[in-house]
């Protein structure tokens, strides 16, 4: 197989979230001579902010010396982004090689593995392959029956915290989601939880206590913002002061908090974790696509938020980095997300908004998009494509003296970001 082939056989496999369970994961990673049994992992759920934490803990692991795997989802610009090797991404030539290792125990399997399980045993090979003493591991949905969860012994799970998401695979309520999260808790393994719902809260201390599992939590009122702008933040958790991350969003500081303690916990559990790699790993930090700034003149960002939680916290980072500037917002929102509560955050900060109909059969339109915002009092035009809708949006924050928010699933990001370099490219041959 070359490249283009090996993608398109992954994507071939089944994404449909029947027969749930970790059967088939087993039996594919059991062919496989269990590759993820060779190595240590921190295990990171929850419904928002699990990229973010997860890439600052790979930097400070990286910074301490320690040779580190990263698996996250989804991918932003590149199916390789989600498999990294001391942020290296897998190559192409990997990729084929290993597929090409995998794809015949998975073919002869008569229930055949999800599209994401096949690409879970990928990632353990890979990971055995390079040689990855600590492997931070990104849960895909969920955590009980994630494809994930085969794993024995973590160092550490954390669970970043919890809220209402993908209700038709998860629950109705918080309570419901939080304990399929904790699912990821193994027996005598500590567990860090970063929420503050006090229903998630119990069920995860529960699910503890069952498994004997120590339970630690996130002290925010021991953590103090001293500046912040789009250049970055500077912080104190704790004891520790002059801490700094160039990852932007209001967020951003609570999710290094978790971190912190993380590192706290890590060092008990047998890592060597000093100060000075807390230090740097923070500050080198990034990760696409959370309140990245896409575009200077006129400043366009782009916000992975695709549910009512992340679009609060969206709302309050263009509060805090924008005083009262109203921005335009350029949005696509799925039917089965809140996208009344959606749109009435959205009213606090903008002005202008160019909807789209995301490229999802759960789509909501972007005509009704527009009306449900109007309700808000934002003037809303519907568009057919991100194209023109960024093109539209980039017009009127330079006519407005304003900013451009792009808002949405990461599945949006790379059309945004092409869309960009295309109006830019218009820009200069124009000029």
């Amino acid at each position: 197989m070359n490249y283009k082939e090996t993608l398109e056989y992954i994507h071939s496999s089944s994404s449909v979230f029947c027969k749930p369970g970790l059967d088939r994961i087993n039996t594919l990673l059991d062919a496989l001579g269990h590759p993820e049994r060779d190595m240590k992992y921190i295990h990171i759920g929850g419904t928002n902010g699990k990229g973010s934490t997860s890439s600052m803990l790979a930097e400070i692991l990286q910074a301490q010396g320690y040779r580190v795997g990263l698996y996250t989802s989804p991918y932003v610009r590149r199916f390789n982004e989600r498999m990294r090797i001391l942020g290296r991404e897998i190559t192409d030539e990997e990729l084929v090689k290993i597929t090409e290792r995998v794809r015949p125990i998975a073919d002869s399997m008569a229930d055949k593995p999800t599209e994401f399980e096949l690409i879970t045993a990928i990632a353990f090979e890979y990971f055995r392959r390079g040689g990855c003493e600590v492997v931070v591991l990104e849960v895909g949905m969920g955590g009980r029956l994630d494809s994930t969860n085969v794993i024995d012994s973590p160092l550490l799970s954390i669970i970043t915290g919890i809220s209402l998401d993908h209700v038709a695979f998860l629950g109705d309520t918080v309570e419901k989601i939080a304990f399929e999260k904790a699912g990821i808790i193994k027996n005598c393994c500590p567990v860090l939880f970063g929420g503050e719902d006090s229903g998630a809260l119990s069920v995860i201390r529960k699910v503890a206590e069952e498994k004997n599992s120590p339970l630690y939590t996130v002290n925010y009122d021991s953590l103090s913002v001293k500046s912040s702008n789009l250049c970055g933040t500077e912080f104190s958790y704790k004891e520790k002061n002059g801490l700094k991350i160039s990852l932007l969003g209001s967020y951003q500081p609570r999710n290094a908090a978790i971190v912190l303690e993380a590192v706290d916990i890590l060092n008990v559990r047998g890592l060597k974790i000093s100060d000075e790699s807390v230090r740097r790993g923070l500050a080198e930090a990034t990760w696409p696509a959370r309140f990245e700034i896409i575009l200077k003149t006129p400043t366009v960002i782009f916000d992975g938020a695709h549910n009512a939680e992340g679009i609060c916290a969206a709302v309050k980072s263009i509060k805090e980095y924008f005083g009262d500037k109203k921005l335009v917002v350029f949005t696509g929102v799925l039917s089965d997300k809140d996208y009344v509560a959606i749109a009435k955050s959205l009213s606090q900060i903008a002005s202008h908004a160019f909807t789209i109909t995301p490229d999802n059969p759960r789509a909501l339109s972007a005509d009704k998009y527009r009306d449900i915002l109007a309700e808000f009092g934002v003037i809303a035009t519907p568009c057919e494509n991100i194209e023109e809708a960024i093109e539209k949006g980039v017009l009127t924050a330079l006519k407005n003296d304003t900013a451009l928010c792009c808002l949405g699933s990461l599945y949006t990001y790379s059309g945004v970001v092409d869309a960009i370099n295309k109006y830019e490219s218009k820009e200069v041959t124009e000029s």
